[in-house]
């Protein structure tokens, strides 16, 4: 052998129990998680919480835009579905989930202002 093991040892340091000695090794892994949930989950689901609600009280006249990125005027509002305008007398179905914002009816500025 080249080498003799090496012990290290706590100077004057008391020796800790199991139970203390494991609850300090997870405790930095408790705090990031505490952490990572105040700063990440709780946020999330706290927008995907007003989003949904937003999308469930769409109604007529309201502006959407869509995961497409389609910009329309809802004309008539079911269950699932909601039938919107894209255009003058052009009208489409479009299903509630895919509603990714709703604007009010009203909400919009001018162009020309």
């Amino acid at each position: 052998m080249f080498a003799s093991p090496a012990y290290a040892q706590a100077a004057g340091a008391a020796p800790v129990s199991g139970g203390a000695a494991a609850f300090m090794q997870f405790a930095p892994l408790i705090f990031i998680f505490v952490i990572f949930y105040f700063l990440m989950i709780r946020p999330q689901q706290k927008k995907m919480k007003e989003h949904r609600l937003a999308v469930d009280a769409v109604q007529k006249n309201d502006q959407i835009v869509t995961a497409g990125g389609l910009i329309a005027k809802v004309i008539k509002v079911d269950a699932n579905e909601v039938e919107a305008e894209i255009a003058p007398n052009v009208r489409v179905k479009i299903v509630k989930a895919t509603i990714a914002e709703v604007r009010s009816a009203g909400s919009g500025k001018p162009a020309n202002d």
